[in-house]
């Protein structure tokens, strides 16, 4: 199988030494690159930026890392060719990453991803690290236990996630609108009663809901339910979807996401993630991937930049995990 040209560069820069990985980056990434990671790396812009604050840091913490991507899609989208992604980055965790301790043990580092590639080089990149799942693997994870499953996410349950195959035209299609038609059904929340979004429409009753670490996975309709959807839709009562990046539809997956991907206030009652309502008005960064499985619905890898959220409404995780770090009691 050959490599797409996003794990070409990884390859070789993760391969390369250290002399040679500033010249790896400076040919795969356009000159004027938009490289923009998780909280706390956010927007980088130009090669020399998105090797020394992103990708050196993840070789110092993790010298024998390692792509393990479980799903690629790559299509064009308003003229522009992406590449969507997720998967794990794989390694040794020997020095600390962003201020996470190490362990010495391996370390499973889930992202999820958007690229754009024009003329043979990187032009965009917006990735999600799962930074909290790498805190609850280095036991300094500072929020509330996920109300989900927390641990690692498996690749999807038909083993077709890396989308080289022949695209059918018609299964895409019928996946792209099933998706839609999903998003606006997720939209006529009318504020006070979950069962006003019909999801049964669209999901199967065993569906899967791959959730960032603080939120964890869920199963079922039920299951989303009880363990995200009404805690974060009592909270921010007002979402809405504002952005693409892009939408991809090939054959039975769908994935889009945006930087920011969604805004709300965090006006409701329901405690999410432990915190009382701030009514603040923040943005959301938000990356998915489904897949379709007949008539409906039965995977969905999600990535949201939980730390980037907490942080507008006044909760720094980094620096909570840095004083808890820092007392007298860690050990």
């Amino acid at each position: 199988m050959s490599l797409n040209i996003i794990e070409q560069f990884y390859q070789q820069y993760f391969n390369a030494t250290l002399s040679e990985q500033a010249s790896v980056v400076q040919q795969s990434l356009n000159p004027d690159v938009k490289w923009c990671v998780a909280h706390p790396v956010n927007d980088l812009n130009g090669p020399e930026a998105t090797h020394t604050s992103f990708l050196s840091p993840l070789v110092t913490a993790m010298p024998d890392v390692e792509r393990r991507p479980m799903i690629v899609m790559n299509g064009e989208f308003e003229g522009r060719t992406w590449y969507n992604s997720t998967g794990y980055f794989v390694g040794t965790f020997e020095q600390p990453l962003f201020g996470i301790p190490a362990t010495g043990k391996t370390l499973y580092l889930r992202y999820t991803e958007m690229v754009c590639v024009e003329n043979n080089q990187i032009t965009e990149s917006y990735m999600i690290p799962d930074f909290i799942d790498t805190m609850n693997q280095s036991r300094v994870n500072p929020l509330r236990k996920s109300l989900g499953h927390d641990g690692l996410i498996p690749s999807p349950a038909t083993a077709d996630g890396i989308q080289n195959s022949d695209v059918c035209e018609e299964h895409s299609a019928k996946s792209g609108q099933l998706v839609h038609d999903m998003l606006a059904c997720l939209g006529r929340f009318d504020g006070k009663d979950l069962y006003s979004m019909d999801l049964e429409n669209y999901w199967h009753k065993d569906f899967m809901w791959y959730g960032p670490a603080g939120i964890g996975t869920t199963r079922g309709i039920k299951g989303f339910r009880n363990h995200h959807q009404a805690p974060f839709v009592f909270a921010f009562p007002d979402r809405s979807v504002d952005i693409e990046l892009n939408f991809l539809a090939k054959n039975d997956y769908v994935s889009t996401g945006g930087w920011p991907h969604m805004h709300g206030t965090h006006t409701g009652h329901s405690g999410w993630l432990g915190l009382a309502p701030t009514g603040k008005n923040i943005e959301l960064r938000v990356m998915d991937i489904w897949r379709r499985e007949g008539d409906l619905l039965k995977e969905n890898w999600v990535a949201i930049d939980i730390v980037h959220i907490l942080l507008q409404l006044g909760y720094d995780v980094f620096g909570q995990m840095k004083e808890q770090l820092e007392g007298p009691n860690y050990a």
